[in-house]
């Protein structure tokens, strides 16, 4: 037995056990309105409008299922806790061109060029091998077909974002700590960033040649800014400064058409 094994393992423990608290944490429930609209739209406007076959890798709790099949999509949601598909189906029950499938992102086991488009969010640093991951996803789409990162550097707080984590960790003793909320301080989540490959921090300057490999091109670079800001509209104070401590990204990469 790999210790990738137990990493992963280990992984699937950690996210299964917050699967029934997990949309009441800051910044993962995306809710109606302008939140919604910010998350949805570089997948409008990379992705497109028109009906294709979305996989969504590491679905979680289905909120960013919505956001695809909204556009009226066809979607496969995969993830690899039964305990996060569980609150995912219950989110989206009776809904058609949607279906839920129990797999590990790093290896889908789907049949090979049958992808328009591979969505993730907040997935690719808790890859234990993602160079494999990357060829994996490279050989499901189809030619031409896009994949799009959401993610960010969540070991390496922004210059600005160390004066907004002390200025946090000030608050959670003044009020007490967000009980729901799990950041990348939290000691179980730092002993999986420290065995992981992007534990050291995940940027864009370090996918885009580990993509690129794998086989894809025309790299596009998204901002975040957008999704922060209205994200902050209705957060409180420490939620507003939440939304500074890291560097988000947003990448979309290609597969050749004439592949």
């Amino acid at each position: 037995m790999t210790a990738n094994h137990h990493l992963k393992e280990e992984i699937r423990d950690y996210w299964s056990k917050r699967s029934e608290t997990f949309d009441l944490a800051f910044g993962h429930r995306i809710p109606p309105g302008p939140e919604f609209d910010a998350w949805q739209k570089p997948i409008r406007n990379v992705l497109g409008r028109t009906p294709r076959r979305f996989l969504e890798l590491a679905c979680g709790t289905g909120e960013v299922t919505r956001l695809i099949h909204d556009l009226g999509h066809h979607v496969t949601a995969l993830d690899f806790s039964e305990h996060m598909l569980a609150v995912a189906r219950r989110k989206h029950t009776g809904k058609a061109r949607l279906r839920f499938l129990l797999a590990d992102a790093e290896r889908p086991m789907e049949p090979l060029g049958s992808y328009d488009a591979i969505v993730c969010r907040h997935l690719v640093w808790t890859l234990t091998e993602p160079e494999k991951a990357f060829a994996e996803w490279h050989a499901l789409l189809k030619p031409g077909g896009k994949l799009l990162v959401f993610d960010g550097d969540w070991a390496t707080p922004t210059r600005r974002g160390g004066l907004a984590a002390r200025l946090i960790a000030l608050l959670d003793r003044w009020y007490g700590p967000d009980t729901h909320y799990d950041s990348a301080l939290g000691s179980r989540h730092a002993q999986i960033m420290a065995n992981l490959p992007f534990g050291s921090g995940l940027t864009q300057e370090r996918l885009m040649p580990l993509l690129r490999q794998a086989g894809f091109t025309n790299f596009t670079i998204l901002s975040h800014a957008p999704i922060a800001a209205a994200q902050r509209r209705n957060a409180n104070l420490r939620d507003r400064l939440r939304t500074l401590v890291y560097r988000r990204f947003i990448l979309c990469a290609q597969k050749a058409a004439n592949v």
